[in-house]
């Protein structure tokens, strides 16, 4: 699903040039839930954007579902973010005057689908996450945990191929950490292929397989027991 080769980013150059990725060489298949961890600074969320298409490799090459990304045009990648990828964020990035129902359905009227199925797309994205009781609810109205559970609705209504997150619980207490990684399990369950930041080595546990990254570079890269 996910192939990676030889991906390198750096930012400034010269003297001030600073290599965040180096020569990372990686394969996802399809239906894993992979937690990239390391300490900040290690590269976590620069690879994940690259990955998802979100920025560009410096060199190196990024195939998604077998597409050599480096070959599309901004275009086509914003197709491709839009319709086959999906993005869970630390800050939620909710819209306050929308309720979590509207916040959902919003992307699916944006790729052009009737109010109608936008609307019951986003009713089963919300029930998937335990969220059939908050539909209607406005996001200060909803706990950090709930808004968070949005926010994975919203990304998995329209059933893209790749689910990304970055650092998802990094604004939650333990509890509500736990609820929005079970939502995360539950998908992982369903066949949904998943790739998630954390520096929580508790959060890292939920995933199947689990690679560690320092200074830009793999150092590990293992299946969770």
């Amino acid at each position: 699903m996910i192939e990676v080769q030889n991906l390198t980013k750096t930012y400034g150059s010269g003297e001030l040039e600073v290599k965040v990725l180096r020569s990372i060489d990686l394969k996802i298949d399809s239906g894993e839930f992979v937690a990239v961890t390391g300490p900040s600074g290690a590269g976590k969320s620069t690879l994940l954007y690259q990955l998802s298409l979100l920025d560009e490799p410096s060199s190196g090459e990024v195939f998604l579902d077998s597409i050599k990304t480096s070959e599309l045009s901004q275009v086509q990648k914003t197709a491709m973010r839009l319709n086959m990828l999906g993005y869970v964020f630390q800050d939620y990035a909710l819209l306050p005057e929308l309720t979590a129902l509207e916040n959902v359905a919003l992307l699916m009227l944006m790729q052009g689908h009737s109010r109608e199925a936008a609307y019951k797309q986003a009713e089963g994205a919300l029930a998937r996450v335990g969220l059939s009781d908050r539909m209607h609810n406005l996001p200060s109205q909803l706990s950090g945990g709930q808004q968070q559970r949005v926010s994975i609705a919203r990304a998995i209504a329209h059933h893209p191929t790749i689910l990304f997150a970055d650092e998802p619980t990094a604004n939650l207490d333990s509890t509500n950490g736990h609820v929005v990684m079970q939502a995360f399990l539950d998908l992982h369950k369903n066949g949904q292929t998943i790739v998630m930041i954390t520096h929580e080595d508790d959060y890292a546990k939920y995933a199947q397989r689990v690679i560690n990254l320092k200074d830009g570079q793999i150092i590990e890269d293992s299946k969770v027991a």
